[in-house]
């Protein structure tokens, strides 16, 4: 009788470590509805509004953010997909795996850096909303001139950094319910407003066709000059934006930590339901929203911070929507940036990393700059991260194709991988030298960088001992995956299958969390179709204003008890 081998234990290993086993693995609606709740946020009132004070013109908005967001979709699902699903790792394990533990460290360094300026910005905008409360003025400098708004800024970043350690789990199922809200109230808010930004310009408060809207975004939205008069950026800065927005997730990498868990690379192109709902459509609103309050006001937009466009495009939902949406944002980027600190400082523990890191994300957060500056922000950190993906698609598909071992540093058990590091400062060089002599736009700067960096990393590499014989290395390897499976298959009989809550009490829950979302849209389609005079539309507006505070009231309890019950059905 043929003795059946035992399987091999990996239970003293984090499971971060090891590849997503298949009992785990996903389908498209979930990667759609995670990216719909990621890409509908507060970063979304910032950007929008900053697009209107760069002074785009209308045309290139409604164009150029389609085709950047295509283009972001595509790098998802061409770039960043295959390799999560063919590897089943997190970037930071598969990094570990190319580039040596030195390489991994100096990579948390920056992400810890980054996520940290993003948590910070999320807590100023929650301030805004908060401040408005208190007639504190906006804060529109790159310091703050008023010490009850740094006041607020420490108790709201307190409240972030205290449920980034002990209740994120929560945030992660809070997160989930936003996103319908979120999407639906950017929306409302955009109609409640079109009307005054109608009255303004064509002196009627009601848009009878396609070529009024196009007149009304040239002249009081996306008007081609900045609010000094200088000309705006065009078409080719609006596409190169939206493409390189996210570029710190998708030609970065970063996403690969959310797309190991797809059964198909293609899910990669379900991205488009947070780029062309979320970005696309909720930067046009913003936009409109910033414009709107600001002729209400009689300023200009960037005179406004997110809690002012809130107030008078939504009312009290106003306050709930921004404060919601950059505290969710924060708490997320917080917990990211605490696990990047954590894996620096080994010997202490994730609560104690995240305390560390908060701290710093509060002082940040006092200096209104990180989220007035948040859209070459978020440009330049994804320059910091490209190159490190451009190392990693080299060694993944290149290196097969052209004779070169992938994984040749790990099986040569190098700490630090001198090709990769090199590669990495040589891209960054390259990147902020093109942006300091000012030779192409800085929205683009991620393109040269990442093929300057492939090339460079693969000349290193053949020359480092890529090209060498590691047959044995390859064996042992393909055993160990094959071990991995096994343990995972043995595993999954033991663990409990997910069940999905179809109770006719959670379905009704359900379609009254839908039926209060209906009811906010209803109300804005006819403040914006149903004022036929700028009285009718203050009443409108009014009404709407205040029922929006109820329903978003009655969806978020419905939504949230639905929520709980699945949950307790989960365990």
């Amino acid at each position: 009788m043929k003795e059946t081998k035992p399987i091999r234990n990996f239970d003293h290993l984090d499971e971060e470590q090891l590849p997503i086993p298949e009992n785990k693995l996903h389908g498209w609606k979930h990667f759609a509805g995670l990216y719909a709740g990621e890409h509908v946020a507060a970063t979304e009132f910032v950007i929008g509004a900053t697009f209107v004070s760069l002074g785009a013109g209308t045309r290139d908005i409604l164009l150029g953010l389609l085709i950047g967001n295509i283009l972001a979709v595509l790098s998802w699902t061409f770039l960043t997909s295959p390799i999560a699903v063919q590897t089943r790792l997190s970037l930071y394990t598969y990094l570990n795996k190319i580039a040596g533990d030195s390489m991994t460290k100096l990579y948390n360094w920056a992400n810890a850096i980054i996520f940290t300026v993003i948590s910070a910005a999320m807590i100023t905008v929650s301030s805004s909303a908060v401040r408005f409360l208190f007639n504190i003025p906006a804060q529109l400098n790159w310091y703050s001139t008023n010490i009850w708004f740094i006041l607020i800024v420490v108790a709201v970043g307190i409240v972030v950094v205290l449920v980034a350690i002990y209740g994120f789990n929560t945030v992660a199922d809070f997160s989930s319910i936003c996103a319908p809200w979120l999407f639906v109230l950017f929306v409302a808010g955009a109609f409640a407003l079109l009307p005054a930004l109608a009255n303004s310009v064509i002196g009627s408060t009601t848009i009878s066709s396609w070529k009024e809207f196009i007149e009304i975004g040239d002249q009081s939205i996306w008007k081609g000059v900045t609010n000094t008069g200088a000309p705006g950026i065009g078409l080719l800065e609006v596409i190169g934006f939206a493409w390189a927005a996210n570029t710190i997730t998708h030609v970065g990498l970063i996403d690969m930590a959310i797309l190991r868990y797809a059964k198909k690379s293609i899910y990669g192109a379900h991205s488009s339901f947070g780029m062309l709902f979320g970005h696309y459509i909720a930067w046009i609103a913003a936009g409109i929203m910033g414009a709107g309050a600001a002729v209400l006001l009689k300023t200009e937009v960037v005179a406004l911070d997110p809690g002012d466009v809130a107030y008078y495009a939504l009312g009290a939902s106003g306050f709930v929507i921004v404060i919601v949406a950059g505290w969710t944002t924060a708490n997320a980027n917080l917990y990211r940036a605490g696990l990047a600190a954590q894996a620096i400082f080994k010997n202490h523990s994730r609560k104690s990393s995240t305390m560390i890191v908060g701290i710093f994300t509060i002082i940040i957060a006092c200096f209104p700059f990180v989220f007035s500056k948040m859209l070459p922000m978020l440009t330049y950190a994804g320059l910091l991260v490209v190159p490190v993906g451009a190392i990693v698609f080299a060694e993944h598909f290149i290196f097969p194709k052209i004779g070169l071992t992938r994984y040749w540093a790990y099986y040569k058990k190098l700490v630090s991988s001198k090709p990769a590091i090199i590669a990495w400062v040589a891209g960054l060089i390259l990147g902020f030298g093109l942006n300091a002599l000012n030779i192409m736009s800085f929205y683009y700067l991620f393109i040269p960088t990442w093929f300057f960096t492939i090339i460079l990393y693969t000349l290193m590499a053949r020359k480092s001992g890529a090209t060498e014989n590691y047959t044995v290395e390859i064996l042992e390897e393909e055993q160990l995956q094959l071990d991995i499976k096994a343990y995972h298959d043995e595993k999954a009989k033991t663990e409990k299958v997910r069940q999905k809550d179809n109770t006719l009490f959670s379905k009704m829950l359900n379609i009254l969390s839908v039926t209060c979302l209906a009811i906010i849209l209803i109300l804005a389609i006819n403040t914006m179709f149903g004022s036929s005079d700028f009285e009718i539309y203050n009443r409108n507006k009014e009404i709407f204003h205040k029922y929006s505070l109820f329903c978003t009231i009655g969806y978020f309890a419905f939504a949230y008890w639905a929520l709980r019950r699945q949950k307790a059905l989960a365990k």
